[in-house]
């Protein structure tokens, strides 16, 4: 098995539902994303897939998070919506990377979020399992 993996990054700014504490307030981040793909072996050129296009594609889907209030800018994180959590900004950037993805290209086998130096989470698609 390989895993080839990228990191990106976005800042953005939330509120949290259903939390007492600061972070109910609104509070930005600078969050740094981390994204994975695993195949069983390499193609023909010896790769699992060009970092390039790995690359290219968290680019684009951070791009739509990039410098936004999450909770006013992304409906998915809207009120009446998901709460944009760290676990729940991995799993909408693993479902849009999915999408920005070639077809015949590796899904992502785990996503990371780190919102600080020291606290990230983590969301693997069943696909990847």
């Amino acid at each position: 098995m390989f895993e080839v993996s990228v990191e990106g990054g976005f800042a953005a700014a939330h509120r949290l539902r259903e939390y007492e504490g600061a972070c109910e307030r609104l509070h930005g981040h600078n969050y740094r994303v981390v994204v994975a793909v695993r195949a069983g072996d390499v193609g023909p050129s010896g790769m699992v897939m060009d970092f390039k296009t790995l690359k290219g594609a968290l680019s684009e889907v951070t791009g739509r998070l990039d410098h936004r209030c999450l909770n006013d800018d992304i409906p998915d994180f809207a009120p009446g919506a998901i709460n944009p959590t760290a676990e729940n900004i991995a799993r909408w950037i693993a479902e849009r990377l999915t999408e920005a993805l070639p077809a015949d290209a590796p899904r992502p086998a785990r996503v990371t979020v780190w919102e600080s130096e020291k606290s990230a989470a983590t969301f693997f698609p069943e696909s990847s399992a």
